[in-house]
């Protein structure tokens, strides 16, 4: 069982590979803002019981993921309301099960990322939409998350979604769809 991990900020294209992943690999997607927004139905973004819940549904998704050894993709920006030791409770649930964690870094020139960002596609998640706030948050260390591992690190603003899966899918030696 693999948990493909996809990491990156805010815009640099996770959703989009991911989706480009799944239907080249047939693995279920399971995208950060499915939990994101239904903890964010009830509570506050960023509050302390939105932040439990989020990582609690996270965990138990890949707890049961992995226990039925059904492997899937992750999709998921580092930023400061994510406990930093979520990454190894997270590595921790798939581990116990024998499965294994796929870390797959994504990156763009920030130029690219705000250009992106405010893309009428991120609107349907709830998505950071404003460069202000990215450029704010960018100033105010809100990347400042303790770095994450990558089998393989692909740069989506040279690297068409569909390439980068075939890259991710061929790094990974994920099955594919026939």
């Amino acid at each position: 069982m693999d948990l493909v991990f996809i990491h990156g900020p805010a815009a640099v294209g996770k959703l989009t590979v991911a989706r480009a992943l799944a239907a080249r690999t047939g693995l279920p997607l399971f995208h950060n803002h499915l939990v994101v927004d239904a903890a964010h139905a009830v509570f506050e973004f960023g509050s302390p019981p939105f932040r439990r819940l989020r990582e609690m549904m996270w965990l138990a998704v890949f707890d049961e993921a992995a226990r039925a050894g059904r492997s899937l993709i992750f999709t998921f920006a580092p930023e400061s309301t994510v406990r930093p030791q979520f990454i190894q409770e997270a590595a921790h649930s798939i581990e116990r099960a024998g499965g294994r964690v796929r870390f797959v870094q994504l990156t763009c020139p920030v130029d690219e990322q705000e250009r992106r960002v405010d893309a009428p596609s991120r609107a349907a998640f709830g998505k950071l939409r404003s460069v202000e706030t990215l450029r704010r948050l960018r100033a105010e260390g809100a990347q400042d998350f303790p770095p994450l591992p990558a089998e393989i690190v692909i740069d989506t603003g040279v690297m068409a979604p569909d390439a980068a899966a075939r890259a991710i899918a061929y790094a990974l030696a994920l099955p594919t769809k026939a």
